[in-house]
Order: structure tokens, then sequence, then C-alpha cells
């Protein structure tokens, strides 16, 4: 990154700038290609002639290749203006304006808008420059403070005069200290597939780990792991450590950068019994491999299999192989709480020809403390996440652990005392409590920390304290409609740029299908799901094509930035909710007490897979339908609407910018 007054980047020498642009990206990434530097070359010769001759820019802010931590990019120039932040994407030798090319700068410019302080109070405007388009008549769009706004097309002819136009038209907000500009805090919040794709690719991933300031836990946690992992291997015994936090707080996180991030170490591998999870992250490192590399993509594929796996698969290989010792001393199980207990695993397996004698946990200890020397399995728990029958919960690690003396215990500390009996880690021997531990902090939902807290008082059906929430001042980013169509719209208009849109379910919504949305991501395809949440629209089998349904077994582990609810007849209110399964041509009561809760973890993981906000579509029903009473599904909107939903209905709807500048940064 270069960041230097306009005048000073009039005066300098252009090639000394390229100089050091390939410098420093040589010292971050792999080294500059002829290509890139030339590019380099283009845009800063544009520039140049851009804001030759114009006075009043000279005391202005010029920043190149500004590094994007999220996304994993950098931005070619920003123009840091008194009262505005111009974000400057050039394609060099560019005939045409494309639409990604548009996304992409607009990308950009959100990006600023929700994590950039330095962006609460003045316009974020992206200027797309094509050096050799021709633009059509300048469409200037609505220019309001600390709001990322449309897309200005630009050429290297005419790239001067849209600055001068713009400097013309900001809005009088107070103005800015422009060489101050880079000093203040961007913390972003990175998704999980960004995430690992940054981590993958060994870039810096500080902060990444750090994220916001506000949740500052995340690098302790970290840090506490890694801790545990270089004294397991120094005193050469066996180790585990159970990771807990809320919804979206940054477990997976952590456990990616334990695994891979430059803070972590070779020889680990990520394990997760979500096959969607396994699917997803290891098509995204292949893609990027194989484009950032170029390597054939069926190499590229390969390549990521040893670093994301598949718990079953390497569950069953050792235990039908049980004189062969993992290459690896250290193994991250993701959501481990869902382990299979030992009746169950016993039971499910016992035609397959890998046959279980014990509950998941006990096979993996014993398959880890095949290491002679020592082992770290590290177990991420996340509370209110069991959604299958026979997960175990806390109690069987528990249970495990109880005939395995040896292994020496990390755990935050309270486990032992929590009411649900399956998330009780009995108080044992040989154990540490930390409570860097827990991440008690939510980083997923960007906009409001208090969302996994207010889904928590929803689906206790503590009305009072979910409206205690929603009137804290931040907008609450949960919104209600009735109307399928006008969640569609609303979805689209708000992910601008590259963000992403999609509609998750409940399994058991069966009747959904009558209201067209009967087609479900088959979860077990790793096509199909690889192209639900990595491909774009206008590709039909995409998430934001806003035509197929996402339900919690294809979307847990995952997000997306903007989600789609569509509420099922399976939960229902009627003095407090009522889960039911649909039998035939009925709905039906399921009995006993695990069925029960997870159905309702299933509309908790639902409730909280969105980074910014979650749309809830409540269908009205029909009369003639006994399966789709409209004074059940009613009940359901009403309590919602008690709770502090947002109306879809009063807010505005339009092609402008949306709204959201007031709560975008914590």
């Amino acid at each position: 990154m270069i960041s230097l007054p306009v005048g000073a980047f009039l005066a300098a020498d252009r090639q000394a700038l390229v100089q050091q642009l390939a410098y420093e990206d040589m010292q971050q990434f792999r080294g500059s290609e002829r290509t890139q530097i030339r590019a380099w070359e283009q845009s800063i010769t544009v520039l140049a002639a851009a804001l030759a001759g114009w006075p009043d820019a000279t005391d202005w802010q010029l920043i190149l290749e500004f590094p994007m931590r999220r996304l994993g990019r950098r931005i070619d120039a920003l123009l840091i203006m008194p009262r505005a932040v111009v974000v400057l994407e050039f394609k060099t030798d560019a005939a045409q304006l494309l639409t990604a090319d548009r996304q992409q700068v607009e990308d950009y410019a959100l990006d600023l808008q929700d994590f950039h302080a330095a962006c609460r109070a003045h316009p974020i405007i992206p200027v797309l420059v094509a050096t050799h388009a021709t633009p059509g008549p300048a469409a200037w769009p609505l220019l309001l403070p600390g709001v990322a706004a449309t897309v200005i097309d630009a050429s290297a002819a005419t790239l001067g005069q849209v600055l001068r136009a713009l400097a013309a038209r900001l809005p009088p907000v107070p103005p800015q200290t422009p060489d101050r500009w880079a000093d203040a805090r961007y913390q972003p919040v990175p998704g999980i597939i960004e995430a690992a794709r940054t981590l993958y690719l060994r870039h810096d991933v500080s902060d990444i780990v750090a994220a916001r300031a506000d949740v500052h836990n995340l690098t302790v946690t970290t840090d506490a792991i890694l801790g545990a992992i270089r004294a397991a291997e120094a005193e050469r015994r066996h180790t585990i450590i159970f990771v807990t936090g809320i919804p979206g707080a940054g477990k997976t996180l952590c456990g990616l950068n334990a695994v891979f991030g430059t803070a972590g170490r070779s020889g680990a591998t990520f394990l997760t019994g979500n096959p969607t999870l396994v699917l997803v992250l290891r098509e995204a490192l292949a893609r990027d491999a194989s484009r950032n590399r170029s390597r054939q993509i069926g190499a590229a594929r390969r390549e990521t299999r040893s670093t994301i796996q598949a718990l079953p698969h390497m569950r069953d290989h050792y235990v039908s192989h049980p004189l062969e010792t993992p290459a690896e001393h250290v193994i991250v199980v993701d959501e481990a709480q869902r382990c299979w207990s030992g009746d169950y695993a016993v039971r499910a397996t016992k035609t397959r020809p890998v046959q279980l004698t014990a509950s998941e946990p006990a096979h993996i200890l014993d398959i880890m403390a095949r290491h002679g020397d020592w082992s770290t399995v590290v177990c991420l728990i996340g509370g209110g996440q069991e959604i299958h029958t026979g997960e175990g919960g806390l109690a069987e690690w528990s249970n495990a652990l109880r005939d395995r003396p040896d292994w020496h215990i990390y755990a935050p500390p309270g486990l032992s005392e929590a009411p649900d009996p399956r998330q009780r880690l009995a108080a044992l021997p040989n154990t540490d409590h930390d409570v860097a531990l827990h991440l008690s902090v939510p980083v997923r939902s960007v906009r409001n920390p208090g969302a996994a807290a207010w889904v928590d008082h929803v689906l206790r059906s503590d009305a009072v304290g979910a409206r205690r929430i929603a009137e804290t001042g931040m907008r609450l980013p949960f919104v209600l409609t009735r109307d399928l169509d006008a969640m569609r719209h609303y979805l689209r208009q708000q992910a601008r740029g590259l963000r992403r849109a999609g509609l998750v379910a409940s399994s058991g919504a069966k009747r959904l299908r009558a209201d067209g949305l009967g087609v479900e991501v088959p979860h077990m395809d790793a096509g199909a799901v690889a192209n639900w949440f990595l491909d774009r629209w206008p590709d039909v089998r995409a998430s934001d094509a806003l035509e197929t349904v996402a339900t919690q077994f294809a979307c847990q582990g995952l997000e997306l930035d903007l989600v789609g609810l569509c509420w099922g007849g399976d939960l229902v209110r009627r003095q407090g909710w009522r889960v039911r399964n649909f039998s035939g041509s009925k709905w039906t009561v399921p009995g006993g007490a695990e069925a029960i809760a997870n159905r309702m973890n299933t509309y908790r993981v639902l409730l909280t897979r969105a980074r910014y906000e979650t749309v809830i579509w409540v269908p009205r029903g029909d009369a003639r339908d006994r399966t789709r009473d409209p004074a059940e599904l009613d009940q359901v909107a009403a309590f919602l609407l008690d709770c502090g939903a947002v109306p879809l209905e009063t807010l505005a709807v339009a092609d402008a910018p949306p709204p959201t500048a007031q709560a975008t940064l914590v």
C-alpha cells in the first residue's frame, strides 16, 4: 500500500511508484507478474492525468493498493476527499464496462461502509474506470453520509471530469482530514468461506483473527488454543481442548486458523461431520488454488482433501485399520457436540462394513492416542446446534474421558453446570479451566451483536426479552413479511456488490410445496451444494437465484450475507411453540424430548445464518387446506412482530442504497 497527498503523487516518479508497489506485492504474495506491473503503470498514468491541474485536490490523500482484509483483495486506488471517499477500480485496456466489474468495486465500497470507522460520516463512492470504454451520460447517484453509493462509470478520458463533478455534488457533511483516514480502524469480519480462502493461501491473517475491536476474545481464544497445542507437544502428552461459544461467535474461524493459518501449524486437519461444510470449503479452496496457482482443478481438489476431512471417513478408516497411526498430531473437530452417542453409533453401524463399538468421541480419542508421544484434539462446541437423532453432546465426551484418565483437558469454566444435560462436561481430574476458551460475542451478525440473543429469546417464547434487544436503538436485522414476492424483491435489492442472498427452510417444512418452494438443495450432492454457495446469478443453481431452498442440513456451519427464511408449519404457536412432523397428509406431534429439541435447534440454525439481515416469510396459509391453517401461521407472525421483528412494509424498498449507516460499525 502507498499513501501520499495528491500533490506528492503528481510530483513523484511514476516508475518509482510502480517499483514500490511491486516490491510490497512480492513481500505478501508470490510476486508481480508483468501484466500486473503494466496495469499499475497505466492506472497511475490515468490517475495523474485526471488529477493534474486541480489545485483543490493537492492536499487530498491518494492510497494505492489498499488491502481489503475480509476479501483477500486490494483496492486499486482510494481518493480521500474532505467530504467523501472515492473507491477507484481500474480495468486497463478494457473497452467495456462489465456488470461483474461494477459488482466488484461496489463490494469494496460496501466493505468500507460496514467495517471502516472513517466511513461513518461521509459518502463512499465507487467508480469503475474501464480505460478504453465509452461511458454513457453520467447517472449521478444519491450521496448519503456513511452509505456506499451506486457505481459511477468512467474511462481514462472522462475520469477527471467525473471526479470534478462528484466533488461539486457532495453533501455538506463535516470535513475529515484526508491524511488521517488510513489511521482509522478498519476491522473486517470475514465469512467462513472468505476466511478459509485467505488462510489457505497463506496471506497475513492477523486481522482476520482479531476481527472487530469488540470481539478481541477471538484473538485470545486462538492464542489459548495454540498455547495448549504447544504445551502438549513440549510435555509429550495427549490433550483435548473444548472451545465453546454462541452461534456465530467465531469458533470455526479459530479452528481454521489453528489448522492452517499463519498462526497455526502443519500436520493438522479440520474434521467435521457436516458434509456440506466439507464440500463447500474444499471446493472453494480448490477453485482458488486452481485459479491462483495455475493448477488443474482436479489436482487442486485432491490437495485440499487432507486439510478438510469428513469426520466419518477419517473415523471409519482408522477403526478398520487398528494398527495405523494418523499422520496428523492435531485435529480440530467442528461441532463436536454433534458426535454420535455410544448407543446410536453401535445401532447405526450394525449393518455397515465398518461397525463402531463405542461412541464417536471414544473412537476419536483412541485413534489419536495411537501417537506414542503426543496429540491434541480441539473440540469446537456450539450450544443448541444439535439437529440429528443420536447426537450425544458434551456428555458423550465426558463419558469417553472418564475412561481415559491420561488425557489432559482444557475447557472454559461452568460446563459442568450447563442446564441441558447433553451440554454438561463432567468435573474430571486433569482439567485446566480457561475463560478464554469461551466465545461470547457474535461476529457473524455484522450490524447487531444482539442477533443471536434475540433468537434465543424468541425460541424460548420470551417476547419481553426479545423486544428489549430490539429496542436498543440499533435496528434489529430481522424483517417479517407475509409476501414471498416482496421478500425476493427486498433480498435482491439489498444484495448489492458481491453480497450473496439465499432462501433457507426447515427440512420439516413440507407444506411450503404448496407455495412453490418444494425444491431443496440436496445437501449430500457435492456439485449442487458447491453451485448453491459459490456460483453467482445468472446461474440458476446459485443461492442468489432465490429458487431453491437450503435446509438446516445444507447450511449449518456456513452462512450467507442475506437470508430469506421460509417459515414452515412444523413450528407453530399454540400457547407457546409447538413442534410437528408431516406424515402422509397431516401433521403429527413427535414424541420424545430429543426430537422436539432438535426441531427447535433447526430454527436456531436457520435464524443465525445471516451476516447482515434475515427476512422471515410466514405464509398466509389457506383456509381450505387443513395442513396450512391461516390462524396458526397468523399467530407465528404476530408473535415475531411482538418480539420486535421489523415489518417489511415499513422499510423503503427501492433502488436507492439501503439506509444502514447508523448500525454498520460497533
